[in-house]
């Protein structure tokens, strides 16, 4: 069964509720599923299934919420935190992983909170990586909002037009819900990618991930 097939089963307002609990999770730093569930309420939304506006209300408020109870966790656990995420989930948090997110934070600081809602390594790990780097929170909360209203809202609205304008010609939710996704999440890593590259000079994440843990240690 399909994401989309099992969420058309409940009620409507239950719909939203686990939209919000998915990605409230998986921001506080819980690898779950949480782009797909939110595409799959956004493509019931475009059935007169569920309410696109509530769907995009709730992902942005899971959002927000999660990724600041990330940071105050990231905040207290610090490094011996992603040790122990390292070991018990490696593909995940294993260093490679971690000392990539802290390399995009060195470089981009307070935007790496905000475009990292629309990738899924640093939508898990942006929250506790700014806790656990100290960034000053309301810097963190700023972007946080903003990026987390642009993704959840932003996506709703995407893909419910996509969804209205495609109706007699879909077949099956996965696939216009997986392209859209698929585009949507390389047109922004791409982007990311080219801004950094101008401003950038080039460094091992093994090599920032160290330099970062050290002025988190010294302070």
């Amino acid at each position: 069964m399909h994401v989309e097939e099992w969420l058309q089963a409940i009620p409507p307002v239950w719909i939203c509720v686990i939209v919000g609990v998915v990605i409230g999770l998986e921001s506080l730093g819980i690898p779950l599923p949480g782009e797909v569930v939110l595409v799959s309420a956004a493509l019931l939304s475009a059935q007169h299934v569920v309410s696109p506006l509530w769907v995009g209300v709730c992902a942005s408020a899971g959002a927000i919420v999660g990724d600041s109870i990330g940071y105050l966790i990231g905040r207290k656990g610090g490094q011996p935190m992603f040790d122990r995420l390292g070991r018990r989930f490696p593909k995940h948090f294993g260093p490679a992983h971690i000392a990539k997110a802290k390399n995009v934070f060195d470089r981009w600081g307070m935007w790496a909170v905000f475009f990292g809602r629309f990738i899924a390594l640093l939508r898990i790990l942006a929250g506790p990586l700014a806790g656990a780097l100290h960034m000053p929170y309301w810097r963190f909360l700023v972007a946080n909002v903003l990026g987390g209203i642009a993704w959840a809202g932003g996506t709703t609205a995407v893909i419910y037009y996509l969804g209205i304008v495609a109706d007699k010609w879909l077949k099956g939710f996965s696939w216009v819900g997986l392209a859209a996704a698929v585009l949507f999440g390389i047109g922004t890593t791409l982007w990311i990618k080219s801004r950094a590259s101008k401003i950038e000079e080039p460094e091992t994440g093994e090599a920032a991930g160290q330099r970062s843990m050290s002025v988190t240690s010294s302070e």
